[in-house]
C-alpha cells in the first residue's frame, strides 16, 4: 500500500532534494513548494497527511503559513513538522504556540528527519474513533474520532497539539501531569523542547476554552490537572 503524502516546503533547492529524496525511499508520497503562498494554495487544492515546513521562506515565512493552514477549518488539523536553522527557545514555542506538532533544526540527519515524521505521522493516526472513548465533563464533550471539541454545544477549534493536551488532562481529572510528561504524551520522549514551551501551549489552549479555561489548574512547582468532579 502507498504511504502517506508528504508536502514539503523549502526555498534551498538542494536540501529539497535531499528530503524529498530520503522520504521517496521510505515510499511516501512527496510533493513540494519553493515558497509560502505556494504552499498554502497547494495544501488547500491538494490536502495532504503531513506538512514539512521550513521557516525562512520568500514571501510568507513559515510561521505566517502555519498560521493560515491551522485558521482554515478544512486544513487545520494537518500535522505540521518545521525544519529551520534557527534553533533559539523563542522560535520553538512560537512554533508550538501556533500548532506545530515537532521542531527540527538544521542540519539534521535524514534518518532522524524519517523517524520524526513517522512518530508525528502515527500519533495523528492513533487517536481512537470509539464513541465511549468521548469525554463529557463540566459542560465540555471532547470526540477524538471526529478531533472535536464543544462546551455547552458550541464547537471549539483546537490545533492538534492544544487537543491532545486537552484530551490528556481532561482523561484523568484531578491528576497532576508534570510538564514533562505532557511533553512526552503530545510529543514523544526526547523531544528537544522546555518547560517554557509547554507553559505557552496551556495559555493558548485556555484562550480558546474562555470561561472553561478555569478547568485547567495549574499545580505551581510540579504541572498542570484538569479539575476534579
Amino acid at each position: 500500500m502507498p504511504k502517506e503524502h508528504i508536502h514539503v516546503v523549502e526555498d534551498e533547492e538542494d536540501i529539497l532534494e535531499l528530503i524529498k529524496y530520503n522520504l521517496s525511499r521510505e515510499g511516501y508520497h512527496v510533493t513540494t513548494s519553493a515558497s509560502g503562498e505556494d504552499a498554502i494554495e497547494t495544501v488547500a487544492s491538494d490536502p495532504p497527511d503531513l506538512i514539512l515546513l521550513d521557516l525562512m521562506l520568500p514571501g510568507a515565512d513559515g510561521f505566517e503559513v502555519c498560521r493560515r493552514i491551522h485558521n482554515n477549518p478544512a486544513s487545520q488539523s494537518i500535522p505540521i513538522v518545521m525544519l529551520t536553522a534557527k534553533g533559539e527557545e523563542a522560535d520553538i514555542v512560537t512554533g508550538l504556540e501556533l500548532g506545530a506538532d515537532d521542531y527540527i533544526t538544521k542540519p539534521f540527519s535524514p534518518k532522524v528527519l524519517v523517524a520524526r515524521i513517522r512518530a508525528v505521522l502515527r500519533r495523528a493516526q492513533a487517536e481512537p474513533i470509539d464513541e465511549d472513548a468521548s469525554i463529557k465533563i463540566y459542560g465540555i464533550t471532547i470526540h477524538p474520532g471526529r478531533h472535536e471539541v464543544r462546551i455547552d454545544g458550541k464547537q471549539i477549534d483546537l490545533t492538534s497539539s492544544e487537543f491532545r493536551l486537552l484530551y490528556l488532562l481532561a482523561s484523568r481529572p484531578g491528576w497532576v501531569f508534570t510538564r514533562y510528561q505532557i511533553v512526552d504524551a503530545l510529543h514523544g520522549e526526547d523531544y528537544p523542547v522546555t518547560d517554557r514551551s509547554v507553559d505557552v501551549q496551556i495559555v493558548g489552549l485556555r484562550k480558546k476554552l474562555g470561561k472553561a479555561a478555569r478547568y485547567i489548574e495549574t499545580v505551581r512547582g510540579v504541572g498542570y490537572r484538569f479539575k476534579e468532579q
